[in-house]
């Protein structure tokens, strides 16, 4: 439950609200986390936010936030040479399968804590078959990690990306995230699908593979509520019979989809 201080050894400007920033261990290491996991960012005298892990970087630790709220803009704020705590690693992580076709379908922030799925795909590209990368976002200036695509493609990932609304300069395409994918051949035997972003895409997202034939429970989806502890004590995070802190965020479309359709969690 201590933090552990961690320095910004780097920082990037990803979009308005978005930095990126990669941080070594001050002192001894957190556990090396597995994609899909969060850490609880600890801006000294501000506050504690869970943050998903979006890389690793040369024995540091690589989180990409966004400023929401008084202790995510605190976070986003550090600088080279600042210091911050975390706590972790937490959660479930995304279960990467040793081989098959993966589909990687992210929204806005959604795409940082897929981002480790993308780049062990790519690391391991010849135990996979068809990973095709769906990314969306609501304009060309709010999409993350952009310099990374080329790269991408050039290892034999199938990467599309759409934007709801275009600028004078977008040539790509236009709708929300979930109209990609309708093009996208899938075999539904073969696949592992990989969900994040907007809870609404989600849920149309993993709805439409499901249509199409990928069984409920290879469809798995990251779930965002309130998490205070990390450890599953607090309960601010609950849902349903789950506490995403300790039972997520990473789940399986038949475990998320009846607990996403009441309203009222």
């Amino acid at each position: 439950m201590t933090p552990l201080r961690y320095r910004v050894r780097r920082r990037l400007t990803e979009t308005a609200d978005t930095v990126t920033l990669v941080l070594d261990p001050v002192d001894e290491p957190i556990v090396a986390p597995l994609p899909g996991q969060f850490t609880m960012m600890y801006a000294f005298g501000v506050g504690e936010v869970p943050i998903s892990v979006s890389g690793h970087a040369d024995g540091g630790i690589v989180h990409t936030v966004r400023a929401v709220g008084a202790v995510s803009r605190a976070v986003a704020g550090a600088r080279t040479g600042d210091v911050l705590g975390i706590r972790g690693p937490f959660g479930t992580d995304w279960g990467v399968p040793p081989g098959g076709d993966l589909v990687v379908l992210a929204g806005g922030i959604g795409l940082a804590p897929l981002r480790p799925v993308i780049r062990q795909a790519v690391a391991r590209r010849a135990r996979f078959g068809t990973v095709a990368v769906l990314i969306g976002a609501r304009t060309p200036a709010d999409l993350l990690y952009p310099h990374e695509y080329a790269t991408w493609r050039a290892a034999g990932l199938d990467v599309r990306v759409t934007v709801d609304r275009a600028d004078m300069s977008w040539t790509g395409h236009v709708g929300v995230v979930t109209t990609v994918l309708g093009a996208l051949p899938v075999d539904p035997a073969a696949t592992t699908a990989f969900v994040c972003g907007p809870e609404v895409m989600m849920r149309f997202a993993a709805r439409a593979l499901v249509d199409r034939g990928v069984p409920p429970a290879a469809v798995r989806v990251s779930l965002e509520r309130n998490m205070r502890c990390g450890v599953g004590l607090c309960g601010h995070c609950q849902l349903g019979p789950l506490l995403v802190c300790r039972d997520g965020p990473v789940v399986g479309w038949d475990r998320a989809a009846p607990l996403l359709a009441v309203k009222e969690l």
